[in-house]
């Protein structure tokens, strides 16, 4: 299975680089994960209605045939980690692959979130982008280490 990230934003700074890459890394196998950059719209005095749409046919765009969407939205189910690591465990039985959409400033258009399957929130917070990517790949890192068992994750 692969967890594909499509996140809006193509310029993080260093840090959020180097720690969204250290859990890349970590993840097995099994599980790989890719971030895929997506160029965000210029706001030049458009509507967020008209940059989330411009935004969302870059994400299908980088979509492969076959992923099954998942967005996270403010709106979306939000998760313990013990749910998350519950939730990969069914991605992981299912051998489907996973894209997990991040949405640009303005989030995600009515279109793409109806396409997901699936619709998930990081925190009632309003996170910046950097922090909700690198969140994101810790996240699913510290579900597979629950699912593998490994002493990450403190009751």
């Amino acid at each position: 299975m692969k967890l594909l990230i499509l996140a809006v934003g193509d310029k993080l700074p260093a840090w959020a680089e180097t720690a969204a890459a250290e859990y890349v890394k970590r993840m097995p196998r099994e599980a790989r994960v890719e971030v895929v950059p997506i160029r965000p719209e210029k706001r030049s005095g458009q509507s967020a209605e008209r940059i989330k749409t411009l935004e969302a046919a870059r994400i299908l765009e980088k979509l492969p045939p076959g992923y099954n969407l998942v967005a996270l939205d403010e709106h979306g189910k939000e998760p313990t980690t013990r749910e998350l690591a519950l939730t990969l465990d069914d991605w992981l039985q299912s051998g489907r692959d996973i894209a997990l959409v991040i949405g640009g400033a303005d989030g995600l258009s009515p279109d793409l979130l109806g396409r997901a399957q699936m619709t998930l929130s990081l925190s009632r917070l309003t996170l910046p982008h950097a922090l909700a990517r690198v969140l994101l790949v810790e996240q699913l890192y510290r579900a597979w280490t629950l699912l593998a068992n490994h002493p990450y994750h403190r009751d």
